[in-house]
């Protein structure tokens, strides 16, 4: 099969297109054939070696954690299923296998989410990573609720455009910020308030908009952008910073936050819940309570910029690889 693999840790140079085994489908898995598959942050720190302390990688390695497409096989034991269904998969690359980079890849059973009519390929591809880690920032640790008032930093990007759509379904109030060309995506995507980060003070505004205080903060930008975020939550509230295992990332004053009572809670896709929330954002999707995000496609072969792109941040939505998406169609 047509895959992008990297032989060594390093830069983007090397990502390579190559041939590799197709892989099968053992007991409670399903092989998928792959349409699209989706770009994330963490496949740029997958390709560089961060995620050693999580992963045991085997190389030739396939990074991908998204994909949408068809299923192909499935295994023993797997019900629900079978080939020609259209699926979308969060893949089992948490485990330190194959991902979605490639023309086949095989994912455990309890991630593989069949698609309605009503949802392409395409908007499901954009959905895993930056939906289920919105869905567990938003619900799981921020346990928002209707009414509320919720905060997203970086809110144009690919999991800042799931946030502020989920948290409007959830009918809470949602200020987002982002640069100037994207204050007319970020309030068609329901944001309340789209700030500018770059001509307005964001806390200054923050402050005005919700005087007694936000109950969450989605910071998934980091990197020391939004220090000041303890001051605009309020006593009980929550800070759900995205990890982006960088090491010498300024982290919020916990101290401060202790004496506030703003709860700190650092976040990411937790493993054995990513079944359940990609379930429920699909049946979101299909429902029209959410919608896709703006989406730009490249072939295969140019992952290299796809990842450079997404490394130098600033990326509109989601970039997705169309691995075999005319196959499909």
């Amino acid at each position: 099969m047509r895959a992008i693999a990297i032989e060594r840790f390093g830069g983007p140079e090397e990502l390579h297109l190559t041939e590799l085994p197709q892989p099968k489908a053992g007991a409670g898995e399903v092989l998928i054939r792959v349409a699209y598959a989706g770009v994330n942050p963490a496949d740029w720190k997958i390709r560089e070696g961060w995620l050693q302390q999580f992963l045991q990688y085997r190389f030739p390695f396939v990074p991908g954690f998204d994909a949408a497409g068809m299923v192909a096989a499935i295994g023993e034991g797997v019900e629900g299923l079978r080939p020609g269904d259209r699926v979308v998969t969060a893949s089992n690359q948490g485990k330190g296998e194959w991902g979605t980079y490639a023309e086949y890849v095989v994912s455990d059973v309890d991630r593989v989410v069949r698609l309605p009519v009503t949802v392409s390929l395409q908007a499901a591809a954009s959905l895993p990573t930056a939906g289920i880690t919105s869905w567990e920032a938003l619900f799981d640790v921020g346990q928002l609720r209707a009414g509320q008032r919720v905060l997203v930093n970086g809110g144009a990007g690919g999991m800042g455009s799931w946030c502020i759509q989920l948290a409007k379904m959830a009918q809470a109030q949602v200020a987002a910020s982002c640069g100037p060309a994207n204050l007319e995506y970020v309030q068609g995507l329901g944001a309340d308030l789209a700030i500018d980060y770059r001509s307005q003070d964001v806390v200054a505004v923050v402050q005005t908009w919700a005087p007694e205080g936000v109950d969450l903060i989605v910071d998934t930008v980091g990197q020391g952008t939004l220090l000041q975020g303890v001051e605009l939550v309020k006593p009980g509230g929550t800070i759900a910073p995205i990890g982006t295992l960088i090491a010498t990332e300024p982290q919020p004053d916990a101290a401060r936050a202790a004496v506030r009572g703003v709860r700190i809670v650092p976040t990411m896709s937790n493993f054995e819940r990513q079944g359940r929330q990609l379930r429920a954002l699909v049946d979101a999707l299909a429902r029209g309570q959410i919608r896709e995000p703006a989406i730009e496609v490249l072939p295969l072969a140019r992952a290299a910029e796809a990842q450079r792109r997404v490394q130098a941040g600033h990326v509109r939505g989601k970039l997705l690889l169309d691995v075999a998406a005319s196959a499909m169609r």
